[in-house]
């Protein structure tokens, strides 16, 4: 059930990180109102809590991290800019979210 409730707290880390990142895009490189921007910084900002409710160090959590924001920066391409991932997108995706699994669930002693 630890697994399950750590992958939650990645996967919802990376909808704010890479939403409230999308948000400021959008005010500054499409010229959305400023309110883009400043939900973008409060999800942002929330964005920066959520990894302290999981269960294992800073370094391993970010380090980790880093391989679900790939898949999940991959996947909001494809649904928000219509940018179909190729067959290496994938592969990479794969690549990174098997590092993920070593880094944070690899039994430890």
């Amino acid at each position: 059930m630890d697994i399950f409730k750590s992958l939650f707290y990645f996967i919802l880390a990376g909808l704010f990180e890479i939403g409230g990142g999308y948000l400021v895009w959008l005010w500054l490189r499409e010229g959305k109102v400023i309110w883009f921007g400043l939900l973008g910084g409060v999800i942002l900002a929330l964005y920066g809590v959520i990894p302290t409710l999981q269960p294992a160090n800073f370094g391993r959590v970010y380090a980790a991290y880093g391989g679900v924001f790939i898949v999940l920066s991959i996947f909001w391409g494809w649904k928000f800019d219509n940018i179909v991932p190729d067959k290496f997108d994938l592969i990479g995706g794969l690549i990174a979210l098997l590092g993920v699994l070593v880094i944070m669930y690899y039994p430890r002693g």
